[in-house]
């Protein structure tokens, strides 16, 4: 009888650990390796799918931006923003996407730290990551600007530009889908958009 009870004890704590286990987060922030290699990849172009067809086209500053890029990547290898909607859509500022409840509150499960290039501008285009008011509590939400925004600047992690879709953007509302959304290295050598022009 002993015997029993212990094999019952035992099977109980398999299913404890069983439960903690699958309790761990599903994602992470990037490593220090995986920010290392996205600064040494360079750029990356990314690819938003919505539920119309129409795709626009984000090129990421990953010298610029090697761990906001790293985890954006990271996330959108991992499938993340698919089926993801943009839950905010201000005229003449952002849209904004990559909540997973689509209030506005949600995340991956962390946060990452703030990090500024003092390159990147808060211009047309400019694709940044959402933050509370705290500094490093950007996890997976990101906003694209609709028109110029520089009192954005210093404040948020600007680490990318709208390559082509612009009029997509533009069509956004509250609420629209992002089917896919991809991700590539990225080869183009094109000047960047949205630079400070007194940064040389």
């Amino acid at each position: 009888m002993r015997t029993f009870y212990w094999l019952m004890a035992l099977l109980l704590l398999g299913a404890v650990v069983a439960v903690a286990a699958g309790d761990k987060p599903k994602y992470a922030p990037p490593t220090r390796a995986e920010m290392e290699a996205t600064r040494k990849e360079g750029r990356y172009l990314v690819t938003i799918t919505m539920q119309n067809g129409k795709a626009i086209e984000v090129v990421l500053e990953g010298t610029e931006m090697p761990y906001t890029v790293a985890n954006f990547v990271k996330l959108t290898k991992a499938k993340y923003y698919d089926g993801l909607t943009f839950h905010r859509v201000v005229e003449h500022f952002v849209i904004q996407g990559g909540d997973p409840e689509g209030t506005g509150l949600g995340g991956p499960g962390y946060t990452i730290n703030l990090e500024i290039s003092p390159l990147l501008r808060h211009k047309k285009g400019t694709i940044s990551m959402a933050r509370t008011d705290a500094p490093d509590t950007a996890g997976s939400q990101f906003f694209i600007c609709t028109d110029d925004t520089p009192n954005l600047d210093g404040g948020y992690a600007a680490f990318g530009w709208v390559k082509s879709g612009m009029d997509e953007v533009a069509a956004v509302k509250k609420g629209d889908v992002m089917k896919t959304v991809t991700v590539a290295p990225y080869k183009g050598k094109e000047p960047i958009p949205n630079a400070d022009e007194n940064i040389k």
